[in-house]
């Protein structure tokens, strides 16, 4: 409400009462009246939640200046700012009452905010637990996927590796192959070459495709070929033969389909004898080259040296 409003409402009866002086142009309790209705004006909440009770205030507190104004009864004047300061009071209790009630519906609403904030950050917290937990069942069946593909390839490697050693022992027990430490040994004897020469004999060259047969199926080994002699002859002749006779039996692997790089070749000349030279069936047995067939996976190691 404005000012001027105020004071014409406050003062109106002071200012017709002036030229009275016998009867006052206030009372103690027009006074309070006043004083109340200036001090309720000053409250917002005044006019925002009561604006009708304080109408009537206003409406009140006019009446009983004008009957200061009229120079009414003492108990006139009391009786009607009497009512105008309760109009007051009510309409301050009113929009205090009113007020409360505003606060109260904004605390509840700004509580329905929160318990809404809350509800919503735990559905997301909800959602993404559920997603992670997808995630990870997914996660967990491509594991196990990946361990029963895993076991699969295994097992048929399994499989094939043993399906590979029983081939193997087929062809090993007939090339009459030694088990030793350095490997599986095919001996191919001085009869399987031509007398005193490097050439393989039909029988020797059969030999060979079975030993090339069980490199083809078996491609993670290795063969060591190592050539010997007898103790006649010339130690340069025996050295020579027994290279030439080694190289003859590599050259033959490698055009059977074996790598060159899992040929190697050694030449003893007439080291490492298998029976003493005494006599020309000992010396035929010592005329051989020795094919070491690697253990699977593994190097072949070198020969042990001659006691």
């Amino acid at each position: 409400m404005k000012t001027g409003f105020i004071n014409s409402v406050v003062f109106a009866g002071a200012v017709l009462l002036a030229g009275c002086a016998t009867t006052p142009t206030t009372t103690p309790a027009l006074d309070q009246a006043r004083a109340d209705y200036v001090a309720a004006n000053n409250q917002p909440q005044v006019a925002q939640y009561a604006p009708l009770e304080f109408k009537q205030a206003t409406d009140a507190l006019d009446a009983a200046n004008q009957a200061a104004a009229r120079r009414e009864s003492l108990d006139t004047i009391d009786r009607l700012a009497y009512i105008a300061k309760q109009r007051i009071a009510t309409a301050q209790e009113v929009a205090r009452a009113k007020a409360a009630e505003a606060d109260m519906a904004n605390a509840a609403h700004q509580r329905d905010q929160v318990r809404l904030q809350a509800r919503t950050l735990e559905a997301e917290r909800a959602r993404a637990d559920a997603a992670a937990a997808q995630d990870q069942a997914a996660a967990a069946r491509q594991q196990a996927q990946d361990a029963q593909a895993q076991a699969a390839m295994a097992q048929e490697q399994n499989r094939l590796m043993a399906e590979r050693a029983a081939q193997l022992e087929v062809l090993l027990v007939e090339l009459h192959a030694t088990k030793t430490e350095r490997g599986y040994v095919v001996t191919i004897g001085d009869v399987l070459f031509a007398t005193d020469k490097a050439t393989l004999t039909p029988a020797g060259m059969s030999t060979l495709r079975k030993l090339a047969m069980a490199m083809a199926q078996n491609p993670d080994r290795t063969v060591l070929v190592e050539g010997f002699t007898d103790s006649t002859g010339t130690a340069a002749h025996n050295q020579e033969l027994s290279e030439r006779r080694a190289a003859a039996v590599a050259a033959a692997l490698a055009d059977l389909g074996v790598a060159r790089e899992r040929i190697s070749m050694r030449a003893y000349g007439k080291a490492y004898p298998v029976a003493p030279n005494d006599t020309a069936a000992n010396r035929q047995l010592n005329r051989r080259v020795e094919i070491v067939l690697s253990n699977q996976g593994a190097p072949i190691p070198p020969r042990a040296a001659m006691r």
